[in-house]
């Protein structure tokens, strides 16, 4: 392999690399060999078969493997001799001439990750706000709790159920006559007018007394998921057991019994805890983003392009859907029109934040073990039905890039905890409101920094946070969601009547299990 450098301009290189005709012919002739045994041809002994009858029928295609396989090692020797550090996925072309017996003359052009002086952590100074849990604010919590757990008594079997009473109903669902799978239940408890059944059927239920039998008539979805039901009229065979009404629910030792928990006490401790946990993550925001900053303002080096355009379309594809949403559309878009070189900076703050981010990271040895990795693993494979996960799992561990974006989260939030270590934190109390105004400004000021008006929705657009620490190209493919399964009456539709998920070509992820609607 010849190998001549073409392009050293800035963070982009060209290189020139021929490998000889004979080199592929040497391994063409070594491929055919090695397949040679197993080849059966009528006339011929098994690995008696001539050379020339091989490369008839399999030159062509084993040449080919062979030129890719060429090219891939070529790649990466280039990157192992030159001691190259690629921003994104390496350009690779075959010249448009070539053919067998030829040598084969690539042009291999790319990005590479700038040289960075490994950043000082010192002098890091943060002002955290904190948000003190007030008393007042967990009984409000507890009286959302309790409003989540209403009780009910039985009303009196002359009461006609209306909405907001609750029921106890038997069911048995028809199709054409005949009960089908999923459609019955004995003992269900329904509120009516909570929507949790196909519309029609709640509606049908009001009026009925206890004891009272009634044969409903409802006619399912037309893009239900089970298709065998989509669109069809069945009919519910319903039992009302009991009428219930609601009754007061007391905020006391017994409504924290109920809950499982030993005292009432402990339940306001629990949401003390709770509540301390929502602003803590409001709080490590703010602070997170003095941290960013403090980064921003220190350093100042070129990026990859490549890596800036990409940011960018993820800002931009994120903008195009607000601006669509908006209640004017039109201006909405022409505003971010207007301010597209403002975002495009954005991108590039936040690649260089995310790089940042990694060689801080190197430098001090954060890293992310094996085991944090393997419970990120599990973690995203629950999002996918049983049968998909083991496939999903696979594909993360076949795919580099795509275990890479699944990683990066957790390896820039251990490093901004290592950095937060170091820095000198000063403690403010604020309120919640305050908290979240500090946020929005930050928020603000990134989103719109030219100080112009910002279209109605905007925010600061795209990923959660700034810039990934281990910046990593997005996968070709990313998982597809599976349309959400709608009820069968009170239940979900069981796994069988849900349309199949397709099989995923070759290296994509499994399609994500469905996720019940209520």
């Amino acid at each position: 392999m010849q190998t001549k450098q073409t392009v050293n301009e800035g963070l982009k290189r060209s290189y020139a690399v021929t490998i000889a005709a004979g080199e592929i012919a040497t391994r063409v002739d070594a491929e055919l060999k090695k397949i040679a045994p197993q080849v059966r041809m009528p006339g011929f002994r098994p690995g008696k078969v001539p050379v020339n009858l091989l490369k008839k029928m399999h030159g062509e295609s084993i040449h080919a493997q062979v030129v890719n396989d060429t090219i891939r090692e070529s790649l990466d020797k280039l990157i192992r001799d030159e001691q190259l550090r690629p921003a994104m996925q390496p350009q690779v072309e075959l010249g448009a001439g070539y053919e067998q017996g030829k040598d084969a003359e690539l042009t291999i052009s790319l990005e590479v990750l700038p040289v960075i002086e490994a950043p000082s952590t010192e002098g890091l100074k943060i002002e955290r706000l904190v948000v003190p849990v007030t008393d007042a604010q967990i009984d409000e919590a507890l009286v959302g709790i309790a409003g989540n757990n209403k009780s009910y008594k039985d009303a009196a079997k002359t009461k006609k159920a209306a909405n907001g009473d609750q029921l106890i109903i038997d069911f048995v669902g028809k199709l054409d006559g005949e009960p089908f799978e999923g459609g019955s239940a004995e003992d269900t408890a329904l509120v009516l007018g909570s929507n949790m059944f196909i519309p029609g059927f709640e509606e049908s239920l009001v009026g009925v007394k206890t004891g009272e039998e009634k044969t409903i008539t409802v006619t399912f979805p037309a893009d239900y998921q089970a298709e065998h039901l989509a669109g069809k009229e069945v009919t519910f065979d319903v039992t009302v057991k009991a009428v219930k009404v609601e009754t007061e629910t007391k905020i006391d030792e017994d409504f924290a019994k109920n809950l499982g928990l030993d005292s009432l006490d402990k339940l306001k401790e629990i949401m003390k805890a709770q509540l301390e946990q929502q602003t803590a993550g409001l709080t490590r925001t703010q602070m997170k983003r003095q941290l960013l900053d403090q980064l921003a303002a220190g350093h100042s080096f070129d990026v990859p392009p490549s890596m800036v355009e990409a940011e960018f379309e993820q800002i931009w594809a994120q903008l195009q859907q607000e601006a669509a949403q908006d209640a004017d559309p039109e201006a909405a878009m022409k505003q971010i029109e207007e301010e597209k070189d403002e975002y495009r900076a954005i991108a590039e703050r936040r690649v260089r934040l995310g790089l940042l981010l990694s060689e801080i990271g190197q430098a001090n040895g954060v890293e992310v073990t094996g085991q944090e990795m393997g419970m990120l693993l599990q973690q995203a494979a629950q999002q996918y039905r049983p049968e998909d996960r083991e496939r999903f799992i696979q594909y993360i561990q076949s795919e580099p890039m795509a275990a890479a974006q699944l990683r990066a989260p957790l390896y820039e939030d251990k490093v901004v905890d290592f950095l937060f270590d170091k820095a000198e934190i000063t403690e403010r109390e604020v309120t919640v409101e305050e908290l979240q105004a500090a946020i929005e400004a930050d928020e603000g000021a990134e989103a719109a920094p030219a100080a112009k008006k910002a279209p109605a929705k905007k925010k600061a657009p795209a990923k959660k946070a700034e810039s990934p620490a281990e910046e990593a190209p997005a996968a070709d493919e990313k998982p597809a969601k599976k349309a959400p399964a709608k009820k069968v009456a009170a239940k979900k539709a069981n796994d069988d009547a849900e349309a199949p998920a397709e099989k995923p070509a070759a290296k994509k992820a499994p399609a994500k299990k469905a996720a019940a609607k209520k």
